[in-house]
């Protein structure tokens, strides 16, 4: 694994086990803020809890566990992932800038939605990082490749060969043997 990479998914993956964290244990601060976004989520999603509170945990608990995952390099782009799709409810719920009436306010929100937006980017950007390794889809296309110019061989190497015993069968009949 490279510098960059053994020192950057934990700088990427703090904010998220930070932020998981009191969500987990408070989220009655995250709550109200909270409840505009995930409601008509937890509406349309059936397997969802129906409190708003539970909903906040469960994200949170997703931002630890995804955290800390990224962080340690275990399964990163797939805690990437996890982490970039509660990154967007709570984007949205968290720092409604339009909504600000105060400047000063709006300023903030706008800032943090912002620096959000960024970590989302890096996050996508991690999880589209195979660590040097060919990605799944690469391989499989090759694996692919392989198998089409393997059996382009075989089909070859059978009418090589069949072209002589058909000519040593036709002999062999005109032979009556």
């Amino acid at each position: 694994m490279s510098l960059l990479r053994m020192a950057g998914r934990p700088m990427l993956a703090s904010m998220f086990v930070a932020g998981g964290l009191h969500s987990l244990r408070r989220p009655q601060d995250v709550a109200p803020a909270a409840e505009p976004v995930l409601r008509p989520v937890a509406d349309r999603v059936a397997v969802l809890p129906d409190s708003t509170e539970q909903l906040v945990r469960l994200s949170g608990a997703v931002q630890v566990a995804g955290g800390v995952l990224l962080g340690l390099g275990r399964c990163p782009r797939l805690a990437s992932l996890a982490l970039a799709a509660t990154l967007v409810p709570t984007t949205l719920a968290g720092h409604r800038f339009w909504e600000a009436e105060d400047p000063a306010d709006r300023a903030q929100q706008r800032i943090q939605f912002l620096k959000n937006l960024s970590m989302m980017g890096g996050l996508l950007i991690a999880a589209d990082d195979t660590g040097s390794r060919p990605s799944v889809l690469w391989r499989g296309r090759h694996a692919a490749k392989d198998l089409r110019h393997d059996a382009h061989l075989v089909h070859r190497s059978v009418r090589a060969a069949a072209r002589p015993a058909a000519a040593a069968g036709g002999i062999r009949a005109k032979l009556g043997a």
